[in-house]
């Protein structure tokens, strides 16, 4: 079963400041399991992991990783503005994007950020708007179906991303007769895998690939991009991947593909964000309501504004009924939130103890790709987000919203602009 990295008696007291719904995060397995990613990693000089800023984008988040050595991705203007409120600049961001507006490059290139092409075509748009760095990645999409054994694990040949062996080999001649004189590779082939092989995997591909391009080109190639895809076990019954296994399975492939090329100095990166975070966060609601018609139906104060994955796609995230997680599971429900959607649903069909109004629920996994992905349909408000200091004490790193700042982009009416709450 999942644990919960906060107590029903520590909510209660948290309350008590901070109404729910809420994020909290926990900064001693943050760190923990930064300082894990790294020691699975320590046999490459170069390596370095840049969190994805698209999974939790808060700068106090954002931070602690910073202080644990990693950089960023980033992959819009707002997250390269973020992380240079932070002070992270250079080769401390990587710009992986996609469809990307003109000034995007340009803040990419202000930044000194390593830019990852997605495209053949990108690169006369961005000489002409910004200009080619020295330093330039490009994203490759093998094409096919990606499978690890028997099992297929994803679709590269329907994703939007990338450009095939061939616009690899061309866009390196022709950003080298631009300028450039260092190359990075980047790949993402399968999203969440809970399978220590996946990384592996992937790293041969994309050796293989460099070495290739080497030869072809003559290009010197500097890092190569993991980007991100190892994830975490959502449902209790699956094993997490172990990152030091990961770490050694790569150190393989390097060795048997890179080192004999004469390509021993190139740095692995990777670009983790649920891995990084998922595990470390949790959305924190209270039972407000319950219903007894066709099925039962437990409402909560949250909503799928507050996490949306479980209404988009079905997505299941584990539920501790706090306080009574040594209780028999001999309720089924429906854990639903206010919408007036019938997919506002955070679990379906969920057998948990019996729920009494009052209870706070721990809905596990929210770390990553919870509140960045929240929204205002129905007039809801994101909810604030809490950080578990390493001390124990709970700091407010994000407030909730208010109607002030539901109204704050009209421009309609004097009691709507001058709102006081």
């Amino acid at each position: 079963m999942k644990k919960p990295f906060v107590t029903k008696e520590q909510i209660e007291e948290i309350v008590k400041t901070y109404p729910t719904p809420f994020h909290i995060y926990d900064e001693k397995g943050i760190r923990e399991n930064a300082r894990k990613l790294k020691e699975a990693f320590s046999w490459n000089k170069g390596f370095r992991e840049y969190f994805a800023v698209k999974a939790t984008p808060n700068p106090f988040i954002i931070n602690i990783l910073k202080e644990e050595g990693c950089g960023v991705d980033c992959s819009s203007l707002t997250e390269l503005m973020l992380s240079e409120a932070l002070d992270l600049k250079g080769s401390d961001i990587m710009f992986s994007s996609n469809v990307t507006p003109a000034e995007e490059y340009v803040k990419a290139k202000e930044l000194g950020a390593y830019i990852n092409l997605d495209d053949y075509t990108h690169i006369d748009f961005l000489d002409e708007v910004a200009g080619i760095p020295e330093t330039i990645c490009c994203r490759y999409n093998p094409g096919g179906v990606f499978s690890l054994g028997t099992h297929i694990m994803d679709n590269p040949g329907d994703a939007k991303y990338g450009m095939t062996k061939e616009q690899m080999k061309d866009a390196y001649k022709k950003l080298m007769a631009k300028g450039a004189k260092h190359f990075g590779i980047h790949s993402f082939l399968a999203s969440n895998t809970v399978d220590n092989t996946y990384y592996p995997t992937l790293a041969k591909i994309l050796f293989e690939l460099a070495v290739w391009l080497k030869n072809e080109t003559g290009a010197h190639i500097s890092f190569i991009n993991l980007s991100g895809g190892v994830g975490i076990p959502y449902t209790p019954d699956k094993e997490p991947n172990d990152i030091m296994v990961i770490g050694e399975g790569v150190r393989k492939a390097y060795e048997e593909v890179l080192v004999p090329a004469g390509m021993g100095d190139v740095a692995i990166f990777t670009e983790l964000g649920r891995f990084m975070l998922a595990p470390y966060g949790a959305l924190i609601t209270k039972a407000i309501h319950e219903k007894h018609i066709y099925k039962e139906y437990i409402g909560v104060d949250a909503c799928a504004a507050n996490l949306m994955r479980p209404a988009m796609y079905g997505a299941y995230h584990h539920i501790t009924v706090l306080g009574k997680e040594n209780e028999p599971c001999d309720h089924k429900y429906d854990v639903t939130g206010s919408l007036c959607e019938n997919n506002d649903k955070f679990a379906v069909d969920r057998m948990l103890p019996k729920i009494d109004m009052g209870d706070y629920l721990n809905i596990h996994d929210a770390g990553a790709h919870g509140f960045s992905m929240g929204y205002n349909y129905n007039g809801r408000l994101r909810s604030a987000e809490l950080l578990l200091e390493e001390d124990g004490q709970v700091k407010m790193i994000r407030r909730a919203e208010t109607p002030k700042d539901y109204f704050a982009t009209f421009d309609f009416c004097d009691i709507l602009k001058n709102m006081k709450y």
